[in-house]
């Protein structure tokens, strides 16, 4: 399945006008087998906190390494539901096309929401590249073989590099840029950090943020 949706060809989603973009996160709650998605919702260009909504529901799908999308996104996209902002742009903390078969869980969700999605994340899963300059900025390629999957973008002078690529609908430069758009101060972009906070937070508590 990952190999088929990964060789259909996307559309050009690039918005000319951004007005709101979320950042996904999951967390999990082993005592309980449970999963906690949340989705955090930025004004663009302010990066103001505007909604927040999560989902809590046991896990769906086991751990298998290249496959988590069908672990994550159920619960993702049950917290889609809940939003009532309209979104642009989604940032998901994981993969796109720098994935073995061309779909993590970035290209999965951006194909399933058909919106434009970019994938930012904090180690490497696949390919090899060079270490990017140290200031705020510098990139190189991120090669699988003789293809380029993703870029490795320093976000932060001095501080580890994360892996951008592809979510759906975007190019690889618009992707970089967007990155950087979106992360004015902290190694993550700003919607996927506050995804990441309210996920830890709420993952070893009961209520949903509504």
């Amino acid at each position: 399945m990952q190999r088929r949706l990964a060789s259909e060809e996307q559309p050009v989603l690039e918005p000319e006008r951004v007005e709101y973009i979320a950042g996904v996160d999951v967390a999990y709650d082993k005592a309980a087998d449970e999963s906690v998605a949340v989705i955090c919702v930025l004004s663009y260009p302010e990066l103001n906190l505007v909604e927040t909504v999560s989902e809590r529901r046991r896990i769906p799908f086991p751990y298998v390494p290249g496959l988590l999308s069908f672990r994550e996104i159920p619960p993702i996209l049950a917290a889609f539901e809940r939003l009532e902002t309209p979104v642009d742009m989604v940032f998901v903390d994981g993969h796109g096309r720098a994935h073995p078969r061309r779909l993590g869980i970035a290209a999965h969700l951006g194909l399933w929401l058909e919106l434009p999605a970019v994938g930012v994340g904090k180690s490497l899963l696949c390919g090899e590249f060079s270490e990017p300059g140290m200031n705020r900025g510098d990139s190189s390629p991120l090669r699988d073989k003789d293809e380029i999957i993703g870029t490795v973008l320093r976000t932060r002078t001095g501080v580890r590099p994360v892996f951008v690529s592809q979510g759906f609908g975007l190019s690889l430069k618009a992707c970089t840029e967007w990155t950087l758009r979106v992360t004015p101060r902290y190694r993550l972009p700003e919607p996927i950090r506050l995804a990441d906070f309210w996920a830890g937070r709420l993952k070893d508590s009961s209520p949903d943020l509504r």
